[in-house]
Order: structure tokens, then C-alpha cells, then sequence
């Protein structure tokens, strides 16, 4: 979801992400699922891969967490963020409820 063909991929978000979807953002501001859809593409935003630290739990037989850190470019500054998502396995698969980016400083 953080590559740029599936995160702005309409019918893809709206498959991967749960009616009920809710987002605690990196910047502290809260994102719906509706919020989320209507997100437009930023050239000037740059995601740096591979995810470091990523580590996939399962919680139960149908509920995973991921947790992994980010690190996205805005403009010329890098911006870190240690992430941890949700998801439910239903019918039609793998469903995200719950995004949340918390910021950090990277060690030096």
C-alpha cells in the first residue's frame, strides 16, 4: 500500500480497506476511510524501500498486526515514522482496519 500504483488505485483501496476503517496519521491528525479514498497523489512525496523492522503478528486465527518503520521524503526531508496496521481476514481476504504512525528520530 505504499507504492504509488496500488495506494492510488481506487478500486484496489477500496477493496484492501474495511467499511470501517480509521487512521491515527503520523502528524496526529485522524483519517476516516472516506478521508483516506480521496487522497490525491503527491509528486513532491517519496517513500524510501525496503520497510525497515518489519514484523507480522498473528493476533488470531483471522487478525494480523504488522508493525515496520517508515521512512518517506517530503520536498528534501526525511521524515520517520514507526507504523503498525491491523487486519482482518474475511471472505473476500485481507482487509486493513487500523493504521497508526507514530513519529521518531532516528538514532545517529
Amino acid at each position: 500500500m505504499w507504492r504509488a500504483d496500488t495506494r492510488f488505485d481506487r478500486a484496489f483501496m477500496e477493496r484492501a480497506l474495511a467499511a470501517d476503517f480509521q487512521e491515527f496519521g503520523r502528524s496526529g491528525r485522524t483519517y476516516t476511510r472516506a478521508q483516506t479514498l480521496a487522497i490525491a497523489p503527491e509528486d513532491s512525496i517519496k517513500t524510501m524501500f525496503p520497510l525497515p523492522n518489519l514484523v507480522i503478528r498473528l493476533l488470531a486465527p483471522d487478525v494480523a498486526q504488522l508493525t515496520y518503520d517508515s521512512q518517506v521524503e517530503y520536498d528534501g526531508a526525511v521524515e520517520h515514522a514507526h507504523r503498525s496496521s491491523i487486519w482482518t481476514r474475511g471472505v473476500d481476504g485481507w482487509q486493513l482496519r487500523f493504521h497508526q504512525g507514530t513519529p521518531f528520530l532516528p538514532a545517529t
